[in-house]
């Protein structure tokens, strides 16, 4: 695993050696720039002081002067070409100078060279260019020694520095790892750096929402058990009942009961189930291209029997290429849900008209009933799980869960749709309008 603390050692240590690294290049140019200047200066005065002194000719066999390899050359020669001085006879030198500075090489190295002429003779100053280096590296070792001894000490701070820097995120660390399911209070930003507050402002955020997720599990957890309770506990005296009949007709009449309570319950799970799918992260799945007119169509057929059942003429105008993004699977459990609504709570005889058009920049599902419709003081509401409006309370009105609505609303959020509720038709029932940007 890698180490924010690691690798910002690393590359600071990295960077301190690269600049002492570029120092000590720039610090031996500097200084063999000036050893030069130094040098040249040295030779051109030492060509000046042996000008017009007497000198005689060079025997063959005349000893070298000089202390060594490094040591200068000079050469004297008179206005007709005789050799007058040669410091070291074995050393290779042009014999015929010219004029001013210039580099020569030999078989010996680079050599430095100062010619100049005057009182009818021409001298010669030569010195080897290593030593003019090895002075040049000398200069800028001494100058590098102390950096390059002062990088563990370098090293040290940057390390406790980095600690301190990071010191921040352990605290933030510590704080979230003190956080439970059951205490999900934010955390505080006194005392942080500029740098750590924008992840800390994220993690309250994050946690805010965690906190609102998990009470509204318990809530929809509560309201479940409670909900189911009352169908469970009828069906378990519906089977009491028709085990306790003592006549075919008792027992029929109870069956009845049992498998209508049954009914029931089966539905009410299923919308639980469906209603948790629709909870934020749990069904994520990739937005398709969704033909809504073929969704409702299929809906359409599905319940076609029990609104045959009923009497109740359930028809689709749909207009052909209406699409949407979104999930398909999710976008069928809306339709459903809106057209079994309208099926359950329109009386016999009824009617239920699902259209599904374009309308501008939007895609447009509206499903219109003349059935019981929902009071303009209970449609705030109706969007609540587990709310039943006071129409589902009048006499003949099927049996809901107060949980259609709620799943219509949910999946019509992902989706970035809109949910309208207005009158039915010809001014009677409800009419349910959803909108999807296209």
């Amino acid at each position: 695993m890698s180490s924010i603390r690691r690798w910002l050692l690393v590359w600071l240590l990295v960077g301190a050696a690269v600049a002492i690294a570029g120092a000590a290049v720039a610090t031996y140019l500097r200084a063999r720039d000036e050893a030069n200047a130094l040098f040249d200066y040295q030779l051109s005065q030492m060509a000046a002081s042996l000008i017009d002194a007497p000198f005689a000719a060079v025997p063959p066999d005349a000893p070298a002067l000089g202390p060594g390899a490094d040591a200068l050359i000079v050469q004297i020669w008179d206005r007709n070409g005789v050799q007058l001085f040669l410091s070291q006879p074995r050393r290779e030198l042009p014999q015929h100078a010219q004029l001013g500075f210039t580099t020569v090489a030999t078989d010996s190295g680079e050599w430095r060279v100062f010619s100049t002429l005057a009182e009818g003779q021409v001298v010669q100053i030569a010195q080897p260019m290593s030593a003019r280096r090895e002075l040049a590296a000398s200069m800028a070792l001494r100058t590098i020694v102390p950096l390059l001894a002062a990088l563990p000490f370098l090293a040290l701070i940057a390390w406790v520095t980095i600690a301190r820097g990071l010191s921040p995120l352990d605290r933030v660390a510590d704080a979230v790892a003190r956080r439970s399911p059951t205490v999900l209070e934010p955390l505080s930003e006194t005392g942080l750096p500029s740098e750590v507050r924008p992840l800390v402002h994220a993690l309250n955020g994050l946690l805010e929402r965690l906190d609102h997720a998990l009470l509204a599990q318990r809530s929809f957890i509560a309201d479940a058990a409670h909900e189911l309770r009352t169908p469970l506990t009828a069906v378990h005296l519906q089977a009491q009942l028709a085990e306790r009949a003592t006549t075919e007709a008792e027992r029929s009449t109870a069956l009845v009961e049992l498998k209508g309570g049954l009914e029931r319950a089966t539905r009410l799970s299923e919308q639980l189930l469906a209603l948790a799918r629709e909870e934020p992260g749990v069904s994520e799945r990739t937005p398709a291209t969704v033909d809504l007119g073929a969704t409702a169509r299929a809906v359409v057929a599905d319940l076609a029997p029990l609104a045959a059942a009923k009497s109740i003429d359930l028809g689709l105008n749909g207009a052909p290429g209406v699409t949407v993004r979104g999930d398909a699977d999710a976008l069928a459990t809306l339709v459903s849900n809106l057209v079994d609504n309208a099926v359950r709570y329109t009386p016999s005889g009824g009617r239920v008209d699902v259209v599904v058009a374009s309308e501008g920049d939007s895609a447009l599902l509206a499903v219109r009933d003349n059935g019981l419709g929902i009071a303009l003081e209970d449609r705030e509401r109706v969007f609540d799980r587990f709310y039943r409006g006071s129409a589902a309370h009048t006499a003949g009105a099927a049996r809901g869960s107060g949980l259609g609505l709620a799943i219509v609303k949910r999946i019509a959020e992902r989706h970035a749709a809109t949910v309208e509720l207005g009158p039915g038709l010809h001014g009677e029932g409800l009419g349910v309008t959803v909108r999807f940007p296209r």
